[in-house]
């Protein structure tokens, strides 16, 4: 993968590179940075929207929560985290991501290293099967745990 983004510059507030927004299942991704080490995007969480349990097998993914506050489901743990707290999320690691409640959240959200995962977005922007977004996420190595029985 080529990287179309330089590393100097600014990406301006509210902004993503290349003027790039993804709708992915009713949030709202920006990517505000990319490189070969890492991509970073801004996140708009709509109350009611989650990503389901995942796991990112070859990447360590992080969260900074800028408004609101996120459920989640680390390694089998449930866990609140809100504004001005890091979420850290080694490779590896199971995580589901949810705003359960009645305020949108915004997240700056970053992957190391940036793998497919900008490729990814590109492909998920608004699909709406949710079958079909995991059967694409599996093709870049992201991989969706099954729902519970």
């Amino acid at each position: 993968m080529t990287f179309p983004f330089p590393e100097a510059g600014v990406t301006r507030a509210g902004e993503g590179l290349g003027g790039i927004s993804w709708d992915i299942l009713g949030q709202t991704y920006k990517p505000v940075q990319l490189s070969e080490a890492s991509f970073a995007f801004d996140t708009l969480f709509p109350p009611g929207t989650f990503v389901p349990p995942h796991i990112h097998p070859d990447q360590d993914e992080f969260i900074r929560i800028l408004e609101g506050q996120f459920e989640l489901i680390l390694d089998g743990q449930e866990i609140k985290a809100s504004a001005g707290d890091l979420i850290r999320m080694p490779k590896g690691s199971t995580h589901g991501i949810f705003n359960r409640s009645d305020a949108p959240v915004r997240a700056l959200f970053w992957v190391a290293p940036s793998r497919k995962l900008f490729e990814l977005f590109s492909k998920l922007d608004r699909l709406t099967d949710p079958a079909e977004v995991v059967r694409v996420s599996a093709e870049h190595n992201i991989h969706f745990l099954p729902p519970p029985g």
